[in-house]
């Protein structure tokens, strides 16, 4: 009887193995980097690395800032709810703008409209003038192939380029966090969690999102399959027409390339059951950029993208 207790007593669910392991991440992250910094977009991934970050140093503040690639084409709604959470926890924001970029000539706009592969050159200097040698971000590796075979601690090189093939070995959850000078780690406290989790630990905790992660009457047309925000990146285009339908959004990201979904789910529960019964992973449903080739994902990887 005392065995059949004491195992009921310590056993923990799936959400908090995972939560542990996350909070094990930053925790140590925080001893073993001088300039540690968060990737923070205002997407769900990012929100939920921030609770656990604010809870694996709970009462004292986060001891890192945040930075976030703007590429000039995000939603509305997304960056309010960035600037708000920043304001609401007393955080440092660094912005990365793809626009300044653009407009200083260093970058130049794709005839697509498309940002998202133009984040690499700001992110990796923002990252080289800051001297940050940690940087947090979302990615799971149930997203995409290429962010499947990462490590938790991914070991970028002075071009902040990753080669998979220095991969480090990560068992029993230690971490190898050395590099040289000029190098740094990329650190993915999600990277064992899946979508549905991710949706299950913020109902759980009862974390609030932007809304357009719920179900709500939007402007859009079709492009390539995908239901696109019409805007000044260049959408809507001849012979594209723009209707009002009920859709939601599974990630958020550059306007030109984050489709929407439809969907009837306006609640967190309606949202698990659509997610529980997808056979399409989110990137995989609704992001255009990840479809330009067959190894899109892992070539911007090797440039220094995410």
């Amino acid at each position: 009887m005392t065995a059949e207790l004491t195992e009921r007593t310590f056993t923990l669910s799936h959400l908090d193995a995972l939560e542990s392991e996350a909070v094990h991440i930053f925790r140590e992250v925080a001893g073993e980097f001088e300039r540690p910094v968060i990737l923070f977009s205002g997407g769900k991934d990012s929100i939920v690395m921030l609770h656990l970050a604010l809870k694996a140093f709970a009462p004292a503040a986060i001891p890192f800032s945040l930075l976030h690639v703007d590429t000039g084409h995000n939603f509305p709604e997304v960056i309010d709810y960035r600037d708000r959470t920043v304001e609401k926890h007393s955080l440092r924001l660094h912005v990365a703008s793809v626009q300044d970029y653009i407009d200083r000539g260093v970058l130049r706009e794709r005839p697509d409209g498309t940002r998202n592969p133009l984040q690499t050159v700001p992110l990796t200097e923002k990252i080289q003038s800051e001297r940050f040698d940690a940087v947090f971000g979302g990615g799971r590796r149930d997203e995409e192939k290429a962010r499947a075979k990462e490590r938790v601690f991914s070991l970028r090189d002075e071009f902040s380029q990753w080669d998979p093939r220095r991969q480090r070995p990560e068992l029993w959850q230690l971490y190898n966090g050395r590099h040289a000078p000029g190098e740094h780690v990329r650190v993915f406290p999600l990277s064992n969690w899946t979508e549905l989790d991710v949706w299950q630990y913020i109902a759980r905790e009862g974390i609030e999102l932007p809304p357009i992660y719920f179900a709500h009457q939007r402007e859009v047309f079709q492009r390539a399959g995908m239901w696109l925000t019409a805007g000044e990146w260049g959408g809507p285009k001849a012979g594209e027409t723009v209707e009002k339908r009920q859709v939601r959004y599974r990630t958020v990201g550059d306007m030109s390339c984050t489709g929407a979904v439809d969907s009837d789910a306006t609640t967190l529960d309606a949202v698990i059951a659509e997610i529980a019964a997808s056979r399409l992973t989110e990137r995989g449903a609704t992001r255009a950029d990840d479809k330009l080739s067959e190894a899109a994902m892992e070539d911007r990887k090797r440039e220094g993208y995410f």
